[in-house]
């Protein structure tokens, strides 16, 4: 348990405030560890790195890790359970391996994220610092609202007990035995999806629960989807609960909360003691500079069980590494959206968050939306949907063209269509990760 002072706003200082050029070279250290350990024991990275032509010994700055090859999801769905259960990505035998979380399917077959004792103990000393980062002290009530069932974001508890508040363990309860525990245990602080921190503040009120003075909810984390960070999302959030909302950013494939807000909301700090982050462009896979917006590929610096070099994570964004004004030195990445989820219209790349951003941002309407993606006369069209408030007097039709117009306004593209549902007349609400984007084309729009 943490004997750390509350009054200290760092978990620890001396990592969190390292001087760059200290904490690259720290970096380098463990590149070149992690990148030999990799080639030595993992039968992928030896036969990856020779077809290459490339060895760990190529590596003497950061920017040489741009030598090494590529992998991605498919990369760790075709080498699982050949050879070993674990896969010719893992790089220690099985009985060193304590903890395995796996993905949730959502883009083909689910993949194992295995872990060591000092993988997992070094991974909740960063929920810790994560949570005391927020602002959790040993004196907090925590709900963990996440699923428990082989999701890697359910042992994050443990970096909650670690610190020393007092936790329940809630996971994916349905949302009245939820709102039971709010109200009987007056927590401070739950974490859950943005989506459903919505969904559960409005089931509060109706059932004649007001979130800011009847329950004790203080600080909101939330993490699985984009919305956290979403300015208009967050607001609409923290106005409903009266609650401070704070977005995490994690990969089934590395660990938990990966990278996490401070106080300032100003990009996610991401652990840089754990993770060497690069920009891409997602065509050529040409590295990019920092600020400059590509996909994020991660290569994992600590993690032994399955190191990951050079993982493309699917996720669009870019890094920040200009001092923040929290003091921390560490990058801060600022996520658009995920390269699956974008479509282009008329030559604009379109994120579903910069629909989201807009629809949030309205009034007269609950929030909730789908976006449907199509093809007319060849070319990429998108429509959405909205729910209109039961007491918004304006036809539908006014609604309609109100969000029409700001849409164009924020993304540049008009939708083809916006529908207006009667309130809970979209099925998009659900106890946790919500689906809201719909893709009906038929032809390859592969970006």
């Amino acid at each position: 348990m943490s004997k750390r002072d509350p009054n200290n706003k760092y978990w620890d200082e001396a990592l969190e405030t390292m001087p760059r050029e200290e904490l690259e070279k720290k970096q380098l250290e463990d590149l070149k560890e992690i990148v030999k350990f990799a080639y030595d024991n993992a039968p992928y990275y030896k036969r990856s790195f020779d077809e290459a032509g490339v060895k760990p010994e190529d590596i003497h700055t950061l920017a040489d890790i741009s030598k090494f090859p590529f992998i991605n999801k498919t990369t760790q769905r075709d080498t699982q359970g050949v050879g070993s259960f674990l896969g010719e990505l893992c790089a220690v035998p099985e009985e060193d391996v304590v903890f395995i979380s796996t993905s949730s399917g959502s883009t083909g077959v689910p993949t194992m994220s295995p872990f060591t004792k000092q993988d997992f103990d070094e991974f909740q000393d960063t929920e810790s610092r994560w949570f005391w980062q927020v602002g959790m002290r040993p004196t907090d009530r925590y709900v963990h609202a996440l699923n428990f069932s082989l999701y890697v974001g359910g042992p994050d508890v443990i970096g909650a007990q670690n610190l020393g508040a007092l936790c329940i363990w809630g996971g994916t309860l349905p949302s009245e035995r939820l709102l039971f525990i709010l109200q009987t245990y007056q927590p401070t602080i739950i974490w859950t999806s943005p989506s459903y921190a919505w969904q559960l503040g409005e089931k509060a009120k109706k059932a004649g629960i007001d979130p800011k003075k009847d329950l004790s909810i203080k600080k909101i984390i939330v993490a699985g989807e984009l919305g956290g960070s979403i300015d208009a999302t967050r607001k609409a959030i923290e106005d409903l609960w009266g609650a401070e909302v704070y977005d995490f950013y994690g990969l089934s494939d590395i660990f938990g909360a990966c990278a996490a807000h401070c106080e300032y909301h100003d990009g996610l700090h991401i652990a840089e003691n754990h993770i060497l982050v690069e920009t891409v462009d997602i065509h050529t896979g040409e590295v990019l500079l920092a600020g400059e917006v590509g996909e994020l590929v991660f290569t994992t610096l600590r993690k032994h069980a399955r190191p990951l070099i050079r993982f493309r994570t699917g996720d669009i964004g870019w890094i920040d590494n200009t001092p923040c004004k929290c003091g921390r030195t560490h990058g801060r990445i600022h996520i658009s959206g995920r390269k699956d989820d974008m479509f282009i219209v008329s030559a604009v790349n379109v994120f579903p968050s910069d629909i989201e951003a807009v629809i949030r941002d309205l009034d007269g309407i609950t929030g909730e939306y789908l976006i449907r993606v199509f093809e007319r006369d060849f070319t990429c069209k998108y429509s959405v949907e909205v729910e209109k408030n039961s007491d918004n007097p304006d036809s539908d039709e006014a609604i309609a063209q109100r969000t029409s117009d700001a849409l164009k306004a924020r993304i540049g593209v008009k939708p083809y269509e916006v529908k207006v549902h009667p309130d809970g007349g979209l099925d998009t609400r659900s106890e946790h990760k919500s689906r809201r984007i719909i893709d009906e084309r038929k032809l390859d729009y592969s970006i």
